[in-house]
């Protein structure tokens, strides 16, 4: 069976849940992601480019600029269509991890609806306004719903009968390599120790404020930021020496990165944007062997805080106190152990499987369901 998704991110943005749990179903099944239009001159087309992911096909979709907006819903239905009829998709699931495509989806009649929450939308930064009126239509629609973290669950589980959380995961073996030492890449070497570092996108959610407060009270530690810049003007960025700003990395280079710093971070503002998200990168700085310090995001303080796994500072007071004691301690030992331990059991893999069996027993329980009404009719 097929598998459809309408993702808000593109597929060659920054590599997260999407492609980790998406390349994962294309072992066995051809998965399509289906990414948002995007104005191209005077025509309407799709182009499918075939990803270096066996499976895994992304339909670009171009829309004329001479569309008025009210027939743009309209095209997009027709190019995927078209696209299906060129494909040959007849069974098929469909994903989703924006509802606003159901503005234009809502006539595809799939074997199996799932909705992967993976963060509150109607929160970030130029949020549609009418996004919460499409989730809560995709949660009427669908089978299932996953959840990207448990606070996120604990905030939708009412809207849905078949709903489950499933916070961030990672690819261990992958991370692990930065407990080596590594050949530090060309725009990290020659900066001085200690480093403290972030990977991520840099947006509305990063406190600018805090890290610019830290390179200001430490001016012999190095922090070093590597991501996009994105829905925030660059030139609002605090400058300093201190401060190194190495721009967006493939997730093939990020262990490298990783290995070369002494503490990893998440400098979250605490907001509406941040109040449900699971970051990915708390369990991969720590497979990495990084001592983490972290602002209290709820996923974060619970499990890793309570856990004593990650650090948690609300300030930049804070972050320098959990710093220097970091950088005190000389035996790590029992505390690597700990992250070991829990960390143990936590794979994109076992997370693909369990979604896998919930999609299973939804899809069986729609065909047990469709019995009765079947004889009924006859």
């Amino acid at each position: 069976m097929d598998l459809i998704c309408f993702s808000h991110i593109r597929w060659d943005f920054v590599y997260q849940r999407p492609q980790h749990l998406l390349t994962r179903f294309a072992f066995y099944n051809r998965v399509f992601i289906i990414e948002e239009s995007l104005l191209d001159g005077k025509s309407n087309y799709y182009d499918i480019v075939d990803q270096k992911e066996n499976n895994v096909f992304v339909i670009k979709l171009y829309l004329s600029r001479e569309l008025h907006e009210d027939q743009k819903d309209d095209m997009i239905r027709r190019l995927i269509d078209a696209f299906m009829s060129a494909k040959n998709i007849h069974q098929y699931i469909l994903w989703y991890y924006t509802p606003m495509a159901l503005a234009y989806s809502g006539h595809l009649q799939p074997k199996l609806t799932v909705y992967d929450c993976m963060d509150e939308l109607s929160a970030f930064k130029f949020a549609h306004p009418e996004l919460k009126k499409y989730e809560a239509r995709l949660f009427s629609l669908a089978d299932l719903v996953f959840t990207g973290g448990h606070s996120l669950y604990e905030a939708k589980k009412h809207l849905h009968q078949n709903i489950y959380p499933f916070p961030s995961s990672i690819d261990k073996a992958h991370f692990v390599t930065a407990r080596n030492e590594l050949t530090q890449p060309a725009d990290q070497k020659d900066i001085p120790y200690p480093r403290i570092g972030f990977y991520g996108v840099i947006d509305e959610r990063l406190h600018i404020k805090l890290i610019e407060q830290m390179a200001d009270m430490r001016p012999d530690w190095h922090f070093i930021l590597i991501g996009p810049v994105i829905k925030i003007d660059p030139a609002t960025l605090p400058q300093r020496n201190n401060i190194h700003y190495l721009g967006g990395k493939e997730y093939q280079e990020l262990p490298v990165y990783l290995s070369g710093w002494d503490i990893a971070m998440l400098p979250f503002e605490i907001n509406e944007s941040t109040k449900y998200i699971s970051p990915t990168k708390t369990p991969e700085y720590l497979a990495g062997g990084k001592p983490v310090i972290s602002t209290p995001i709820t996923d974060v303080v619970n499990p890793y805080g309570q856990k004593g796994l990650v650090h948690i500072a609300d300030n930049a007071t804070g972050f320098i106190d959990a710093a220097e004691k970091i950088f005190a301690c000389r035996d790590n030992k029992a505390w690597l152990k700990a992250v070991d331990e829990f960390l143990a059991d936590m794979s994109w893999n076992n997370t693909w499987h369990q979604m896998s069996e919930l999609m299973e027993n939804a899809l069986a329980k729609k065909s047990i369901d469709l019995v009765p009404k079947i004889k009924a009719y006859v």
